[in-house]
């Protein structure tokens, strides 16, 4: 097996008559970020509790790393890091003692312990508060620390249950950008999400269930384009207030089909073609000079797939 992988087999949760997962078959492999979208409802949080084995499926099977989680748990999660549904620290602790406590917990040998929490407490860049009170913590503070629980034994795959939900609007961009450091360093982060403008900015994939169902798995550049009628739609940000020959530069590109002025500094553009266009689009602005900062896929475009494919699977 090459790289870390996450498998679903005819996975299945019944409660009495309702479904909450119904035969779901995925499979995910190699170092990236999987979003994981769908309605309240859909079935997410039981699929991502099956996995770590917080609760059992009616029948089906669920693979880490090649290894059945109902068969083999030990094994199954030795390689895994998972924040559920957002846990609470007891609030008398520091970050310290509460990810020492964790790291004993979880098998880490006594002369690792220290190096590890370090470790982790630095890559979610809370060495400054290590030794204060996490009950004196905002929200935000405290979701870093979880993070850097589930990831106490550096593990290969990552399961997180909407990370962002509750968080203001800085606590969420702190979290996002861990997420976006974790893709760089050989892992499989499957992350379930009911905020497309999140998934469209840290996501690789996206797989799309409804009613327990698996609707679309696929690149988050496919989904888009599946419904966007042969356009593309990215979102530029420009370092200063967008005048007139800025706009204009960028309606001249070839390809571009449509300019939408967000705010004083954020343009959405619409464009001819798949990814291909885009890489070139880019090219172009940036030999434009229009002082752009930040170009990425925007959510609009995900959105429009949501709600296409959502609708068709009722």
């Amino acid at each position: 097996m090459t790289g870390p992988s996450i498998e679903a087999v005819n996975l299945s949760k019944n409660y009495e008559r309702f479904a909450a997962v119904s035969n779901l078959n995925l499979r995910l492999e190699g170092p990236k970020c999987v979003g994981f979208l769908g309605p309240n409802g859909a079935g997410k949080t039981t699929t991502l509790k099956i996995f770590t084995h917080l609760i059992k499926p009616t029948s089906g099977e669920a693979y880490i790393n090649g290894q059945d989680i109902t068969k083999n748990v030990r094994k199954a999660l030795a390689h895994a890091g998972a924040l559920i549904e957002s846990p609470e620290i007891y609030p008398a602790f520091t970050p310290r003692e509460a990810l020492s406590e964790i790291a004993e917990l979880r098998g880490i040998p006594r002369t690792e312990r220290a190096k590890r929490v370090d470790e982790v407490i630095a890559e979610v860049r809370m060495a400054e508060w290590e030794n204060k009170r996490v009950g004196k913590f905002s929200k935000g503070m405290k979701q870093r620390i979880n993070i850097a629980a589930a990831l106490l034994t550096d593990p290969e795959v990552i399961l997180l249950d909407e990370p962002t939900t509750g968080l203001d609007p800085r606590g969420m961009t702190e979290v996002r950008d861990i997420v976006k450091s974790l893709k760089t360093r050989n892992k499989l982060i499957f992350m379930s999400s009911h905020l497309l403008s999140e998934v469209a900015d840290v996501c690789d994939e996206v797989a799309m269930i409804d009613h327990g169902k698996l609707v679309k798995y696929d690149t988050l550049g496919n989904v888009t384009s599946q419904f966007s009628r042969g356009e593309g739609v990215v979102d530029i940000t420009v370092s200063r207030d967008i005048d007139e020959v800025q706009v204009t530069a960028i309606s001249a590109v070839d390809g571009v089909v449509s300019l939408e002025k967000l705010d004083p500094r954020n343009v959405r553009v619409r464009f001819r073609g798949g990814l291909d266009a885009q890489e070139k689009l880019l090219y172009d602005l940036v030999s434009k000079r229009i002082g752009m900062v930040s170009f990425k896929g925007s959510a609009s475009a995900l959105e429009d797939a949501y709600l296409n494919l959502i609708e068709d699977s009722r």
